[in-house]
């Protein structure tokens, strides 16, 4: 009988985006939707990534290296030099986004039926990478009452199991902007140490960290050189979601060899991604000012919202752009359904994303809705107005 594999069954619908045909019926309606459920930036990406682009003068668009541009390579040592983090070029290999790289990583880490621990709410796709590798998450929650800061590392050590094989971090966090400090980064270097574990750590959001704390790098956690592989992409540090280009990383020289067969059976990362990514290597300090000042002023206007709605609360993030709000609603996933194809408010509607997708554990995160504040002062304002106008009409408001 023709039919489908058991791996394409069991593959999740992103409950990012299963909700946009209902956002796109709305918007043939007439009602105008405020995408609040996408970490997808509005800020332009920098002129010295796109220029290059414009100026490309190639006859022939040719594969490149398999390990990426050695241009690019260098250029990305010399960028993390500079934000203290010793790699040198060789240590680095260019790959299609941080999604890629995070799958090559679980790949590289793990045999199937390996276990990996991931403090939920997590980043969805993670699910996602976990079911392609064969792997199986083991979530630690953290909750919305203490910030979702870590919990003690005598309760991580008790989901270690004989199959673990790393411990799977994102610092600051997607869903819920959670910055962890440098001692919560170093008592996790001392676990992995100690029980001979992988830490997959996924920096994309780097840049963007609203303590006086700077951001610390799990790669600069002493004496574990050799666990620690790193997960990064220009993604959202530049504005550059659509170029598809990331990187991984690693002291680990059996590590990196395995990751280059990898890359080198998928050929190539984009090339004219990896061209504007090394553009925007050149991007000035005054750009992420810039940026970094607006996403604050943006979170600072949403939490204070946020929380001024009766029965809705939301934790303060410290990094990325998104907050974890809870609402006081029966269920999250009908009620931004709900949004879509039952409410409007002068003529205007907010699109969010339920949060528990973000959660591996079943029953987690019903009442809760994941926010980006990736949207102009002015209309994160209006999507405030309607957000606090539908929990007064919402049926299943609690």
């Amino acid at each position: 009988m023709l039919g489908i594999s058991e791996l394409s069954r069991k593959m999740p619908a992103s409950p990012i985006r299963k909700l946009v045909p209902y956002a796109e019926e709305a918007k043939k309606r007439g009602i105008k939707v405020y995408h609040l459920n996408i970490g997808q930036p509005d800020i332009d990406s920098p002129k010295e990534a796109l220029e290059p682009i414009r100026n490309i003068d190639l006859k022939l668009v040719s594969y490149p290296h398999s390990a990426g541009i050695e241009s690019y390579r260098r250029g990305l040592a010399k960028y993390y030099q500079d934000v203290n983090i010793n790699l040198k070029y060789d240590q680095i290999i260019v790959t299609i986004g941080g999604s890629e790289a995070l799958q090559i990583g679980l790949k590289v880490c793990c045999n199937p039926g390996d276990e990996v621990i991931v403090f939920e709410p997590f980043y969805t796709n993670y699910n996602t990478f976990a079911l392609m590798a064969g792997v199986k998450f083991v979530p630690v929650t953290t909750t919305i009452e203490n910030g979702f800061a870590l919990p003690p590392m005598s309760e991580v050590e008790k989901y270690i199991t004989p199959r673990t094989k790393a411990i799977l971090i994102n610092s600051p966090g997607n869903p819920t902007g959670t910055l962890y400090s440098k001692d919560d980064i170093l008592l996790l270097g001392e676990i992995v140490k100690k029980h001979n574990l992988f830490l997959l750590s996924d920096e994309v959001y780097r840049e963007f960290c609203y303590s006086e704390e700077p951001h610390f790098s799990c790669m600069n956690i002493p004496g574990a050189e050799q666990n620690v592989i790193l997960i990064d992409s220009v993604s959202k540090r530049y504005s550059l979601c659509g170029v598809r280009i990331g990187c991984i990383a690693s002291h680990n020289k059996e590590v990196m060899n395995a990751v280059m067969r990898f890359a080198q059976a998928r050929l190539c990362a984009p090339a004219l991604g990896q061209i504007a990514g090394e553009g925007a290597l050149a991007t000035p300090k005054e750009y992420f000012e810039a940026v970094k000042q607006e996403y604050i002023d943006r979170r600072n206007l949403m939490i204070d919202r946020l929380n001024k709605i009766p029965g809705v609360y939301s934790p303060m993030p410290m990094g990325a752009f998104y907050t974890t709000a809870r609402l006081p609603v029966d269920n999250a996933d009908k009620f931004a359904q709900w949004l879509l194809e039952s409410f409007s408010y002068k003529g205007q509607t907010v699109m969010v994303a339920p949060a528990a997708g973000f959660y591996a554990t079943p029953g987690k995160g019903l009442d809760e809705v994941r926010i980006a504040y990736v949207l102009r002062k002015e209309d994160i304002s209006n999507a405030m107005d309607c957000l606090e106008e539908a929990l007064k009409q919402y049926p299943g408001r609690r």
